[in-house]
């Protein structure tokens, strides 16, 4: 199914973008850290942050999570210890502190840390929360005053200070071990669970379904065949006053009808649909808005249950014709098929067969139409139409009944009765229609009457034309309507055939794929040189203005740029669309562009360790103005989720800044690289710390049970040199003895 219609579905991890809407709603201000690096670095920081701290974000990066950089005198010693042992532990916590911003402006924080996980479930970030409290804090420089001087209503913040953190500590002291719901709940970050850092599928509530889900396409289809079920009975029951209610199989089987359509109408409320950016919106009250705002009325009515008040109705005209009238409402169903054609016709087989139904449908209403004008100029006394033709060729003639005013001169009323059976009637205007609408004609039946004739005329203008278009310029036409489909139709077949005959790896292919089918997506298949090189060079630059818009108006170093380096920077900016999981750069290669993120997060790895996320309005690359050579790479950047992404090339951007001097100044002094892709970084990893405390370990217990042997040998020697000299004395006692026994 092409992108535009599917939606933008590949799994993306949206972690930044989830964190950043909940900080948003609730006002407060983050900084994301990675967990795998020798004391935490700080990876992301939102504004929020920045301007509660005072530093932007690229004096903010690469910093310590533990705020060490925002400490000062008054800082506790004590919360610093078990922000620390929050921090080696793993732990989620929370606390009041006491920190300095740039201007060294002391203000009250209440900081919530809680690690995140990957699909491993190992702990790869965390994400430190703040949230300003200083309007609830005694003035520090009141601190050493006493209580009674204060006023009431510092008396009353320094109370509701107090009770508030000895709920807080009490609350973490007491259930260290409470669930994740209770630690966001905490958090204020909403009620549901912390997203992990990971690329998920897009993920949609409970009671919602996806749009182009095995399910909603089967149902579809239902809906498809009971839609053409209704177009041909609504009309066959009003013309031939054919009763719902006196066929009890019917009544039943349109009941049934009516009530899979009332579901289809709650079904809609619980489906997904395709934004306009190729998004796919799963938000519930949006769906049920756009459902409300465009169908819902259309499929309402076409739902009411006109067989009910019908079959109370026993009399064929006044009210009961009207009735039966509403009936044709029930073709408004006929636009879930209208709007949802471009998913029917996605397929050769299923596109021949909807418009050889189409034909055979129109058939049937204009023979619906042909036998209303016969029966009403049968009703009418003419008995020289069609139907009175056919009842002598069948051999079933009318029988007329007429009924005389007072006078008994003039006709009031006539009544019809006998006549061929209504099968024979509807299959016999069914092939006159048939065979004018083909053009064949064979005579067999014609229009005898001049409401017949005029039908007839008519007829064949519209068959004309609807037969020159479904069987005539039926190709000719579907290409002019769907050009850009059969593009990219075959653009993916020829990636698929490129994989194929190249056997690419299948992991390789997909992202190929999803690339493709993304970019198609955003651009249309619109190629935006191609469209640029139509106009002139003056044209040319307004657009290219007007496209980089965000750029130059997000970012400060351009503010002071004049109209011409503005046209002359926006001429060199291209536009890039980058898929999940998709690498801008590699480590080692040169980097010659200036990259500017407009939507999306992407994620800088070094040595295997996230480093940097960078989101929307953030800028990576090298500082070409300042270093004469072109830098390398040191660290790998990849995508996490679709991002757009406008950058500048090197050489292009050197030429601008060479002829614009004075906007060169300011470029270099108002731009900040977020992330420096030249810069190495110089880091050491946790686990590799934690291995060489363990070696370190390994190493004192050695050394400790060899020196515990050393000794044991020399007592042994020892031992064995005081036997031995005791032996020898023995020996020599008894020589003495002998010696004296002999004398």
């Amino acid at each position: 199914m092409p992108g535009g219609r599917r939606g933008l579905v590949a799994p993306q991890n949206t972690f930044l973008e989830n964190i950043i809407r909940r900080s948003n709603h609730q006002h407060s201000s983050f900084i994301l850290a990675n967990a795998q690096i020798v004391d935490y670095p700080i990876v992301y920081c939102n504004e929020a942050f920045c301007k509660t701290s005072g530093y932007n974000r690229a004096e903010v990066m690469q910093k310590s999570c533990r705020g060490c950089f925002m400490y000062g005198e008054l800082t506790d010693k004590e919360t610093i210890g078990r922000i620390d042992d929050a921090l080696e532990k793993h732990i989620q916590d929370q606390f009041e502190i006491l920190l300095y911003r740039k201007n060294r402006t002391p203000l009250w924080l209440l900081m919530h840390i809680s690690p995140i996980k990957n699909e491993r479930d190992i702990v790869v970030l965390f994400l430190c929360t703040y949230r300003d409290i200083t309007a609830l804090k005694q003035p520090i420089e009141d601190n050493d005053r006493e209580v009674g001087g204060l006023s009431k209503f510092a008396k009353l913040a320094r109370s509701v200070t107090r009770t508030k953190q000895t709920f807080s500590s009490s609350l973490i002291t007491t259930a260290p071990a409470k669930s994740n719901l209770n630690v966001t709940e905490l958090m204020n970050l909403g009620p549901d669970l912390l997203p992990q850092y990971r690329q998920e599928a897009p993920s949609t509530p409970p009671h919602i379904l996806l749009h182009y889900c095995a399910f909603k396409a089967s149902w579809d289809w239902i809906i498809l065949f009971l839609t053409f079920y209704t177009a041909i009975m609504v009309p066959y029951n009003v013309a031939l006053k054919n009763k719902t209610s006196e066929d009890v199989s019917l009544l039943v089987v349109d009941s049934i009808v009516d009530v899979i359509f009332f579901i289809d109408i709650v079904l809609n409320f619980h489906t997904t649909y395709v934004g306009p950016g190729g998004e796919v919106v799963s938000d519930p009250k949006v769906i049920r808005l756009n459902y409300l705002r465009s169908w819902f009325i259309i499929d309402l009515l076409s739902c009411l249950p006109y067989d009910v008040f019908n079959a109370f109705d026993h009399n064929d005209d006044g009210i009961g014709s009207l009735f039966s009238a509403l009936k044709v409402v029930r073709l408004l169903r006929l636009g879930r098929v209208v709007r949802k054609l471009d998913r029917y016709l996605e397929y050769g087989a299923a596109m021949l067969i909807i418009l050889l139904l189409f034909f055979l449908l129109v058939a049937h209403w204009l023979a619906c139409i042909f036998y209303s004008i016969g029966s009403s100029d049968l009703n009418n006394g003419i008995q020289f139409g069609w139907l009175f033709t056919l009842s002598k060729m069948t051999n079933q003639p009318y029988m007329f009944d007429y009924r005389y005013s007072p006078d008994n001169i003039t006709v009031t009323e006539i009544i019809v009765s006998g006549g061929p059976t209504r099968k024979s009637m509807y299959v016999t205007a069914l092939y006159y229609t048939m065979t004018c609408m083909t053009s064949v004609g064979f005579g067999n039946i014609a229009s005898e009457t001049d409401n017949e004739k005029i039908f007839s005329i008519l007829m064949m203008i519209v068959a004309s034309l609807l037969y020159a278009t479904i069987f005539g310029h039926v190709t000719t036409i579907i290409q002019q309507m769907t050009s850009a489909t059969a593009k990219y139709h075959d653009m993916l077949n020829s990636v698929r055939e490129f994989m194929k005959l190249h056997e690419v790896p299948k992991t390789l292919s997909e992202r190929v794929m999803d690339y493709v089918v993304s970019t198609w997506a955003m651009t249309k298949g619109i190629d935006q040189d191609k469209v640029l090189n139509y106009c002139p060079k003056d044209m040319k630059a307004d657009i290219c203005v007007h496209l980089n818009r965000k750029v130059f108006n997000e970012h400060p170093a351009f503010r002071l740029a004049s109209d011409g380096c503005l046209r002359a920077l926006a001429m060199h900016f291209t536009m890039t669309h980058s898929a999940p999981g998709d690498l801008l750069y590699h480590t080692g290669e040169s980097i010659d562009n200036l990259c500017f993120i407009v939507s999306g997060s992407l994620e800088v790895i070094q040595d295997d360790e996230v480093v940097a996320i960078l989101g929307k309005n953030d800028v990576f690359g090298d500082a070409f103005w300042k270093e004469p050579d072109t830098g390398q790479a040191m660290a790998n950047v990849r995508a996490l989720t679709y991002c757009d992404i406008h950058q500048v090339n090197r050489d292009r951007l050197l030429e601008v800044l060479d002829f614009y001097k004075a906007f060169a100044q300011s470029f270099s002094r108002n731009l900040l690289l977020t992330y420096n892709l030249r810069n190495r970084l110089i880091f050491r990893k946790v686990s590799d710390l934690k291995r060489e405390k363990e070696l370190a370990e390994k190493k004192k217990k050695r050394s400790g049970s060899q020196s515990i042997t050393g000794s044991h040998r020399e007592k042994d020697l020892l031992q064995v040199q005081e036997n031995q000299h005791q032996h020898r004395s023995q020996q020599f006692g008894i020589l003495g003895s002998r010696k004296r026994f002999g004398e």
